[in-house]
């Protein structure tokens, strides 16, 4: 079993050791080579401080002078010579039969793993044959100085200029860079040769992955421009700028496709010459995005180059849209994407709209600062504002890096290229369909007769529904107070017994839902195409993502319906009995205008006795006919739109817009009669409050018949009394 020491032993042991170890170091120093410890500089330097020593090797003459003052000022200074050239023999010419080359590695193992920006050097130790495989090559031989002094080639200050001699072009690019200019004046955080390439970021480190490369490459760029709040508080981009490279076309095609020609932060930036965007040297300004796309983009670039926005770059235009002014910059989405400002339902609006609504570039270029406005109120844009997917858009039509004057013969829009144009959607296009002006105004310069047109519509807009709308404010008001004033006993009330009086046949309510159902259907489906983005048709737009293309083929049905309905009322009118008795009482007379002033003149207080108004009054005749006129207009319009889109050459595009501006104002004017004219009437008039029932029952009361047709209830009482005198007459005489 082990015994342990105790102290006082163990140091009776300790001079024993001593003098083992001593007799060691004797046998040590006598069995030693003498030349070794022999060996110093001043001994090397008796021969080689001669500047004439050579030695011939491989045909060459090679010189051996060491430079005393220069090996005594470098980072080696106090190391021996022999501590580098081992295994020579001093007495011996040479000193050595196979000269090896010095390892630097023996002592700077674990510097060699910071040269990663020469990966060929680690393979080979140090000790390759190239320059760029051999310490010595960069470093010196006896004249290496410690990169911490200032008079060191690898002092940071002198980095550039000492890479340079290998790397002249990229040297001279990244000292016209902006890196250079923060490096230059000391900035926290300003890279060098050495703070970028220290990481494998270069294709001798990646081989053939790219991929991998343009990451690294990434990785490096963020290390700075995102992760160092130094660097971030003295450049422009923000955090969230730079992040949108992430979910862009480009992030996503390096990082989720693994895409190793996607584009990344050199292949729009450059390696070295990183310069501001607003630097007219830099590879992202504006006037050199085209070039710097089209490295990858080389067919759009050309196409690009031909159109009026790229012709205007390349002279030095600022105010021309490049790349970027449409496309974004780090941020570029696939032109499918929603999101994307050149997404087919957002390019109109986001890209072409701020320069050709702007007044300034209007003015300056003399271009019409209303095209958006105009395409925006078509049916194009109106469709497109309403989700449309298929509808044209401004590059349908003008092309999208394409993009010529419509004087210039090549142009999508010139006018002997119209036809091919309008044809890609509507195939059958002829010369008739493209007749008349695209971006329509209502302005009588550009348009005489749709001006005429829109002018006469505000006016009975106006006049008509101005007047509706002050008669039946002042009848309201009339009839309100003798309601009020027979309820406080004021006036008598007559009584009125419990008869029905038959108003309507399930035929003529049928007729009347099926007008009523299909008006209003035209209505929401008519205005949800011209205010596409009004609060209500955003909230049906929400129902389905196909609302659009619905919404086109359930007005259509709604205008057959209306139609149908129209022309069974036709046939109602002229062949039974019922209709032609309708219509013969629904023929303006005289009467009417009498009854009309009458009316008039008992609300305003003029006259104590309010005219006895017939089965249909002026007030039904007048909705009655309006209905008649507007169903004719907007039946003709609106076929005649329909026909121009589906059956190509009938009808000119003039002809299109006259019809559209018709259609538009006469379904305001419907619109607006009804809910003026007709729900007052059947609905608001305190008579009748809160509604007449007639169009469900088919019925109205005697007290309604008294108020509203008091002539008619005479006539059928009278018709009554007569029938029972004849009834009891006949019971008479069979007594």
């Amino acid at each position: 079993m082990a015994r342990r020491l105790s102290s006082n032993e163990k140091l009776r042991c300790f001079p024993n050791i001593l003098k083992k170890i001593q007799t060691l170091l004797v046998i040590g120093l006598v069995i030693l080579p003498t030349n070794i410890y022999a060996q110093s500089n001043d001994d090397c330097l008796m021969c080689h401080s001669d500047n004439t020593l050579t030695m011939e090797k491989n045909g060459k003459e090679i010189s051996l002078f060491v430079k005393e003052d220069v090996y005594k000022s470098s980072a080696h200074s106090k190391l021996s010579c022999v501590s580098c050239h081992k295994g020579f023999d001093p007495e011996s010419m040479p000193h050595a039969e196979n000269i090896l080359e010095i390892n630097c590695v023996n002592c700077h193992q674990k510097v060699l793993t910071k040269h990663s920006f020469h990966p060929q050097i680690i393979k080979s130790k140090g000790l390759g044959k190239s320059s760029d495989t051999s310490c010595k090559s960069c470093h010196g031989i006896h004249d290496v100085v410690s990169p911490k002094k200032s008079t060191s080639k690898w002092n940071n200050k002198n980095l550039i200029v000492t890479c340079g001699n290998c790397h002249k072009d990229a040297s001279d690019h990244y000292l016209t860079s902006n890196h250079a200019e923060a490096f230059k004046n000391g900035d926290k955080g300003a890279p060098n040769c050495i703070s970028c390439h220290k990481s494998s970021i270069t294709k001798s480190a990646f081989k053939d992955n790219k991929v991998e490369m343009k990451k690294a490459q990434e990785k490096l760029c963020l290390s700075c421009h995102l992760d160092n709040d130094d660097v971030r508080q003295r450049t422009a981009p923000s955090a969230g700028f730079i992040h949108a490279y992430d979910n862009s076309v480009h992030g996503f095609a390096l990082h989720k496709k693994n895409n190793g020609d996607a584009a990344s932060c050199t292949d729009c930036h450059t390696s070295h010459q990183i310069i501001k965007g607003t630097d007219s040297k830099s590879s992202v300004f504006k006037l050199n995005i085209p070039n710097t796309c089209g490295k990858c983009h080389s067919e759009i670039q050309k196409e690009f180059s031909e159109s009026i926005h790229g012709q205007l770059v390349a002279t030095g235009n600022g105010d021309a849209p490049s790349c970027t002014n449409c496309h974004g910059e780090h941020n570029i989405l696939k032109t499918d994407d929603p999101n994307s400002p050149v997404a087919f339902q957002n390019v109109s609006r986001e890209i072409c709209s701020p320069c050709h609504e702007s007044m300034k570039l209007s003015e300056k270029y003399g271009i019409s600062a209303n095209r958006y406005k105009t395409f925006s109120q078509s049916y194009h844009g109106l469709a497109l504002s309403g989700g449309s997917a298929s509808v044209a858009n401004c590059g349908s039509c003008h092309g999208v890096h394409n993009i010529k004057p419509s004087s210039d013969p090549t142009s999508m829009v010139n006018k002997n290229n119209l036809v091919k144009t309008c044809g890609t959607c509507h195939p059958g296009a002829n010369e008739t369909f493209t007749q008349g002006n695209i971006h329509v105004t209502l302005e009588k310069a550009d348009e005489p007769i749709l001006y005429w047109i829109s002018t006469t519509y505000i006016f009975l807009l106006i006049s008509l529904l101005g007047g509706m709308f002050l008669h039946n404010v002042i009848d309201l008001f009339r009839k309100s107070k003798i309601k009020k004033l027979k309820q406080l006993g004021h006036i008598q009330e007559e009584k009125h017994g419990h008869s029905l009086y038959l108003r309507m046949t399930v035929n003529e309510r049928i007729q009347h839902a099926t007008m009523a159902i299909s008006f209003m259907i035209l209505v929401i489906t008519g205005f949800m195409l011209r205010y596409p983005n009004t609060w209500w048709v955003s909230h049906i737009r929400d129902l389905s993502s196909h609302v659009v293309e619905y919404r086109s083929w359930i007005h259509r049905i709604a205008a057959i319906a209306m139609i149908l309905v129209s022309l069974y009322h036709i046939y109602y009118i002229a062949f039974t009995q019922r209709g032609r008795e309708l219509v013969k009482d629904l023929f303006p007379k005289l009467k009417d205008l009498t009854d009309a002033i009458g009316v008039a003149k008992f609300n305003l207080g003029f006259s104590k006795v309010k005219p006895k108004l017939d089965r249909f009054s002026y007030v039904e005749k007048a909705e009655y006919w309006a209905l008649v006129w507007g169903t004719i207009v907007m039946t003709f319009t609106g076929l005649l739109m329909w026909i121009y889109i589906d059956y190509i050459g009938v009808f000119s595009k003039l002809d299109w817009d006259i019809a559209r501006t018709i259609h538009y104002y006469e379904a305001w004017l419907a619109f607006l009669a009804i809910v003026i004219w007709h729900f007052y009437f059947v609905i608001f008039n305190p008579d009748i409050y809160p509604m007449s029932l007639a169009w469900f029952k088919g019925t109205v009361t005697e007290e309604e018949m008294a108020e509203e047709h008091p002539l008619e209830l005479e006539r059928i009482k009278k018709k009554q009394a007569e029938e029972r005198r004849k009834s009891e007459e006949d019971l008479g005489d069979e007594v």
